[in-house]
């Protein structure tokens, strides 16, 4: 029986997890190249530009540059939280994808559940393609509808309302109207597209459990509180992680398309984080104060993942994320 000197096992022990690397590297070339890409675009769009956040501790001038301004610490944090600006735009953009993402996936399920019990397939196939076509509608597009439509001078509400001899709407004056306007118009565009995700997960349930339900006696609506609804919550749960993270991200194109980035008199319920810090760079200038937003709403989002990841976990340990 040979044995092996301290020299050789130490340069065994060294060698063999970097050659074993190496082999696995090459193994999966294919793989790594085509992950390439998403790879170069995180690098590039989301971590290279990481130093620009110094902007949000710093009284930016453009004569002296980032790193030649005057460092002004928590000011620009500061100053939003006195204003009151910070609380405003917070509450609004939590309050949409509050609605956004409950309202949304109760729909979406709703249709995915609806889908699947339809047992015409023409019928079936041209619901979808009719629920799928308004996401691909562009939001400029939209906003264009909403004009036509919402005008106090030429839109077709307020022609309707003159034939009828009612007074107009002022609706681009009327903050209380645009929450609802604004989650109508979202659910619509996307209710079809998300309820895709929920219809393959549909499809991967087994068809056997049905067909012994059914022979069971199980009526349409037992099979899908008893069966379908169990089988769809992992999905809504990884679903309702991933939205969490962006709960401070609103949708900037639906909002400024539909209301704009300058109606003073809409502020008060339309105007979110993307929208205010549009305005602080296109309109006031003001980059410190929109990088000092950005990264609020990063950091709060980051916690949100966090702390809903960690109480999924509590609950339902093999439905989190990690």
């Amino acid at each position: 029986m040979s044995t092996a000197s301290p020299a050789q096992v130490t340069e065994k022990r060294y060698t063999t997890p970097k050659r074993g690397r190496w082999k696995r590297f090459k193994n999966n070339k294919t793989l790594l190249l085509m992950c390439f890409p998403a790879i170069a675009f995180f690098l590039i769009f989301s971590y290279l530009p990481m130093p620009g956040l110094y902007l949000a501790f710093i009284k930016y001038n453009y004569s002296d540059g980032i790193f030649g301004s005057a460092f002004a610490g928590l000011e620009n944090f500061r100053f939003l939280v006195m204003t009151g600006d910070l609380w405003r735009l917070t509450f609004n953009t939590i309050a949409y994808n509050i609605a956004f993402i409950l309202l949304g996936n109760m729909l979406q399920i709703t249709v995915a559940v609806l889908l699947n019990e339809m047992r015409s397939k023409w019928f079936k196939k041209v619901s979808q393609t009719m629920m799928f076509l308004p996401y691909f509608v562009s939001a400029v597009l939209i906003g264009l509808i909403a004009y036509n439509i919402l005008s106090y001078d030429y839109g077709i509400l307020n022609s309707v309302l003159h034939s009828l001899g009612l007074d107009p709407v002022k609706a681009y004056s009327s903050p209380e109207a645009w929450p609802f306007i604004i989650v109508i118009t979202y659910l619509w565009q996307s209710t079809g597209y998300g309820s895709i995700v929920y219809f393959a997960a549909i499809m991967g349930l087994d068809s056997e459990i049905v067909e012994a339900a059914e022979i069971d006696g199980a009526n349409a609506f037992q099979r899908i509180r008893y069966i379908v609804l169990p089988w769809l919550k992992p999905t809504f749960i990884i679903l309702l992680l991933f939205s969490l993270g962006g709960i401070l991200k609103g949708n900037f194109g639906l909002f400024f398309n539909l209301v704009g980035a300058n109606n003073t008199a809409l502020y008060a319920s339309t105007d979110i984080i993307e929208t205010y810090v549009f305005r602080s760079l296109m309109t006031n200038f003001n980059f410190s104060m929109g990088s000092a937003v950005s990264l609020y709403q990063s950091l709060f989002g980051f916690v949100v993942v966090l702390s809903a990841n960690w109480l999924v976990k509590k609950v339902s340990p093999d439905n989190s994320l990690f």
